[in-house]
């Protein structure tokens, strides 16, 4: 194992971690104590060109979701035995691993072509909360457009439940219910009329079929099972299109088609990862469109990414006519927690 891939089974243990997964700090650890150097995996990622990083390519993250994906699919029995909800010795963890990396070595190899993909729902909290204060405003039907959807899941946040105080918003009784540790003021309780939604991904996933439920499953983590059950809920309501497309030229000929309402367009932890021309562009096509927003055609522009700041992603949105620039706060990376920081009602 290079040096760098090392730093960066290390690096991905300490955001596990923070992000509430013992098993998977440990795990990647072991990896990156333990790699056994003599697989075509461990040949493959150290002859992988560009950024390994977690916040590019992500080559440890690949790797577990592969070994994750095996205990899903029954395909080791043995790695099912010392994962979550079983216990495990790091001996014995290693031990299974490390067969595991040895009998599925071809398998692996596939696996990791493919880019971690993951939907988690409880961002949609971030997505209710705008969403209502956008109808409080408006009072439109709305078009929903996300960039880098992967399976489509957070297309349906209108379909979930959030909680916070005594306050309950989105559907009744719904199976996928979300409830964050909240701070802040609440948002207007506005439910919005969603008309039209649709997403794009670059390798968009099916979420209702064995290998996109697979891959989305996979890339949970196997002691956080409350994210396990949230997102087996959530893939039985999805059923919007995703297509399969560059972002930025499927959003240029979106964005254009007429709709009698208001048009959100957001995305989550995905604009990172868009190369800066790209970003440059599709910044300019949202901006020239809202410079043609009228009152009964308003745009809005819903942002949840990494901005350099800690903790959690930067919540913005900007919403013409008139591009106001919208502080919501921030926001946990997998929607724990939400320090909402938006006014009570849009001027």
């Amino acid at each position: 194992m290079t040096s760098l891939l090392r730093d960066a089974f290390r690096e991905q243990a300490e955001h596990c971690e923070g992000l509430g997964s013992p098993f998977m700090g440990r795990l990647l650890r072991l990896l990156a104590d333990k790699w056994p150097q003599d697989t075509a995996l461990a040949e493959k990622l150290d002859n992988w060109s560009g950024d390994i990083r977690p916040m590019a390519a992500s080559l440890p993250l690949r790797t577990t979701g592969g070994l994750h994906a095996l205990v899903l699919k029954g395909m080791d029995a043995d790695l099912a035995d010392v994962y979550p909800p079983n216990a495990a010795t790091d001996d014995a963890l290693w031990a299974a691993v490390e067969a595991a990396l040895r009998t599925h070595d071809d398998w692996l190899c596939g696996w990791v072509d493919n880019a971690p993909q993951t939907n988690e729902v409880r961002r949609s909290a971030a997505l209710i909360a705008a969403s209502n204060l956008l109808n409080d405003r408006f009072g439109l039907p709305m078009r929903l457009s996300e960039l880098g959807a992967s399976g489509g899941l957070n297309l349906m946040f209108d379909q979930f439940s959030l909680q916070l105080q005594d306050q309950t918003y989105g559907a009744s009784g719904a199976t996928v219910a979300l409830s964050p540790t909240w701070t802040g003021a609440l948002p207007p309780v506005s439910t919005p009329d969603i008309r039209d939604r649709r997403g794009v991904d670059l390798n968009p996933l099916e979420a209702a079929s064995e290998e996109g439920a697979l891959r989305l499953l996979a890339y949970l983590w196997p002691d956080q099972s409350d994210r396990m059950d949230r997102t087996r809920a959530a893939i039985t309501l999805q059923n919007a299109e995703v297509d399969r497309a560059d972002a930025i030229d499927w959003l240029e000929d979106r964005i254009e088609q007429p709709f009698d309402g208001l048009h959100l367009i957001y995305h989550t932890v995905a604009w990172q990862y868009f190369p800066t021309d790209v970003q440059a562009r599709g910044q300019q096509i949202i901006e020239d469109a809202g410079a043609k927003a009228t009152p009964e055609r308003p745009l809005a522009w819903l942002r949840m990414e990494a901005d350099g700041n800690s903790p959690g992603a930067g919540l913005t949105m900007r919403l013409w006519p008139g591009d106001q620039l919208i502080d919501l706060g921030r926001i946990d990376f997998h929607g724990r927690w939400v320090d909402w920081q938006g006014p009570e009602r849009l001027s």
